[in-house]
């Protein structure tokens, strides 16, 4: 088991920066790859950012390449998602989640919703134009 809870989200102008975080507990957190994916209201959930579990490897979305910055520090068992020069479509709640598949090994870094077993509740961000 993994217990993750996000923190951070809030009402923000365009332009604005924010940080998330996700705090992880239980189950070996530093093994497993991490992932931030985001829900806007009407809409699918989406893949936003990954990372391996060493930090050594990350993923993006096209829509927020150069703009959001995923990071982890382990030993605090901890999930960043650093957003900046945010957009009114950055608009979603934004969840983390955790991979327990593939434990250390090198790389990996699932981008599939459903390659993630573990979920948090997810924080709001809303971002007014």
């Amino acid at each position: 088991q993994v217990q993750l809870v996000e923190s951070g989200g809030r009402l923000v102008q365009a332009g604005d920066s924010l940080r998330l975080s996700c705090a992880a507990s239980g189950r070996t957190f530093s093994g497993c790859a991490m992932g931030w994916f985001r829900q806007a209201p009407g809409k699918e959930r989406e893949f936003v950012a990954g990372i391996s579990w060493s930090g050594g490897t990350t993923y993006y979305a096209d829509s927020v390449k150069g703009r959001f910055t995923i990071s982890r520090e382990n030993a605090k068992s901890t999930l960043y998602l650093q957003m900046s020069s945010l957009k009114p479509e950055d608009t979603a709640a934004y969840s983390c989640a955790a991979s327990i598949r593939n434990l250390y090994q090198s790389g990996y870094t699932p981008r599939n919703e459903y390659d993630y077993q573990y979920w948090g509740q997810g924080t709001q961000v809303t971002v007014s134009s």
